[in-house]
């Protein structure tokens, strides 16, 4: 009996690119790139931009650094504070309340809209 050989040797019919283990390579880094984004948007407590509603969010409240974040109608608008403080003449129309949920409640007194 006659040894079998452990390696089957090239006989030309099959194909051997030397790049498909490349191309297998960029499909995983493509599948652990997007994992990543998830993971982010997931942590950053932002998935409400992923959905059809419309979203308010608020950075940094109350520092000179303030950021407020708009989506409506799938269109996502930036609002930044600009470190000063506003001035000028105008009238009361109304009050706002903080209730110990953290929610704030506004008020519009008699004759506003």
């Amino acid at each position: 009996m006659g040894r079998t050989p452990r390696y089957k040797p090239f006989d030309g019919d099959e194909d051997c690119d030397p790049l498909s283990g490349l191309i297998n390579l960029f499909d995983a880094a493509m599948v652990f790139a997007v994992a990543l984004m998830v993971a982010f948007v997931i942590q950053s407590r932002m998935t409400e931009f992923l959905t059809s509603q419309d979203v308010t969010y608020v950075k940094n409240a109350g520092k000179p650094d303030m950021e407020i974040i708009v989506k409506k109608d799938n269109r996502i608008s930036r609002f930044k504070s600009e470190k000063t403080t506003g001035s000028g003449k105008g009238e009361r129309v109304g009050i706002a309340y903080r209730l110990e949920t953290g929610e704030i409640i506004y008020v519009p007194e008699n004759g506003t809209h």
